[in-house]
């Protein structure tokens, strides 16, 4: 009886609480904004997720689905060597350092660090102050004004939201994958070693392998936490919508909760599949 109600807790919460609100969401999504009215029709309809697959909706889609990828793949390419460092090759000592200095930030405001990526990215910031004292603000402007392939010219808004992205999410990859490398057993590599491996092959053949879990773990935050974000998007650069910031001006400024609600499972959508891949990956073992 007492195991029943202490299991009944977290059930209750799951299924009501969360379950629910996902459910009323999902209702919510078959009405309709009456846009001559300014009210919401109640009636089932499917013209809301018909309004949904539009050009502009599915362009932010596509906008906020290309950043969360690359910030996963840049995260991925920092933290590797990091964390290989401290779970393989440091002192005790020297690893309770840089594993302080990974999780210090997580210790401060999250809007504070944005906001001081604000005054960093700034026309009157260290970053352009830096650039003009070596002569070359100029050229600096014109690079990041070519063009992208297949896709709209590169601005310093969209760069920098990825390197605040990348700073802020970058500790959530590297402990994932620093407690894989140090669950891979020396004796593994010792043995590569033996049969005269070379060590790059020994990391790609032994270490990589065994660390895919943890790398895959990490690609669960770093991602899903990009997918979902609108503050950085907002305060970083010319606001250029994705998923989060269009949602929060469908709800709040058009007033559309049909609209916000069916954009919210673009998102829940695009997680499962990436959830599913990282299942098959391992990635639920190392978190």
């Amino acid at each position: 009886m007492r195991l029943a109600l202490l299991l009944g807790v977290p059930l209750f919460w799951m299924v009501g609480v969360y379950g629910g609100s996902l459910a009323a969401l999902l209702v919510q999504s078959f009405f309709r904004l009456d846009s001559f009215a300014g009210t919401i029709d109640r009636s089932p309809t499917l013209a809301t997720w018909r309004d949904l697959f539009t050009d502009a909706n599915m362009s932010v889609a596509a906008r906020t689905i290309g950043m969360a990828s690359s910030v996963t793949l840049a995260s991925i390419v920092i933290a590797l060597p990091l964390a290989y460092f401290i779970a393989r090759h440091a002192s005790r000592r020297t690893k309770a350092v840089l594993v302080l200095a990974v999780m210090i930030p997580l210790w401060s405001s999250y809007l504070v660090r944005v906001y001081s990526w604000k005054l960093i990215l700034s026309a009157d910031g260290i970053v352009n102050w830096f650039f003009e004292r070596l002569g070359i603000g100029g050229l600096l402007d014109a690079v990041l004004a070519l063009p992208a392939i297949g896709g709209p010219s590169l601005s310093v808004s969209y760069i920098g939201q990825f390197l605040v992205f990348v700073y802020i999410w970058l500790p959530y990859m590297v402990l994932p994958i620093q407690a894989a490398l140090e669950r891979v057993p020396r004796s593994f590599i010792e043995a590569s070693a033996d049969l005269g491996a070379h060590p790059a092959t020994t990391f790609r053949k032994v270490v990589w392998p065994l660390a895919i879990p943890g790398v895959a773990a990490g690609s669960i935050f770093t991602f899903s936490l990009t997918l979902g974000d609108y503050i950085i998007p907002t305060v970083i650069g010319d606001s250029s919508p994705f998923i989060g910031l269009a949602i929060y001006s469908y709800q709040g400024v058009a007033g559309n909760l049909p609209l916000a609600a069916a954009f919210a499972f673009v998102p829940i959508a695009v997680m499962g599949l990436y959830l599913f891949g990282a299942k098959r990956l391992g990635a639920f073992e190392a978190l």
